[in-house]
């Protein structure tokens, strides 16, 4: 399910008033897309797995409440509150939510590929 928040070109909320769990599985919520980037609220119920995938476009994660492990390039990353992460494009990653979780995703144009 997505939802888009606010299609304006200038922004102003607060993320934690945005939260909201599915029962199972992830709730994406666009808040903000642009010419080059796309911002993104997850929130991810407990228990849920995202199986290893990639993109062609470069990404960050900012880590808002909740546990979880990123596996990013075969290597295990603890989500926790206040992680950033930074994935690159193509990048094979996947991702478990020990508890319900919630983070900013940012996509963003690959510049090698233009």
């Amino acid at each position: 399910m997505t939802n888009t928040l606010i299609p304006h070109p200038s922004l102003a909320i607060q993320l934690s008033e945005k939260i909201e769990y599915p029962q199972q599985g992830v709730l994406s919520k666009v808040l903000l897309k642009d010419s080059c980037c796309q911002y993104m609220l997850l929130c991810l119920a407990a228990g849920t797995n995202i199986s290893e995938h990639s993109s062609p476009r470069n990404a960050t994660v900012h880590v808002i409440e909740g546990r979880g492990l990123l596996t990013l390039q075969r290597q295990e990353i603890a989500l926790e509150p206040g992680g950033f992460i930074f994935m690159p494009a193509n990048a094979p990653h996947a991702l478990k939510a020990e508890e319900n979780l919630a983070f900013l995703l940012t996509l963003s144009e690959n510049p090698q590929q233009k």
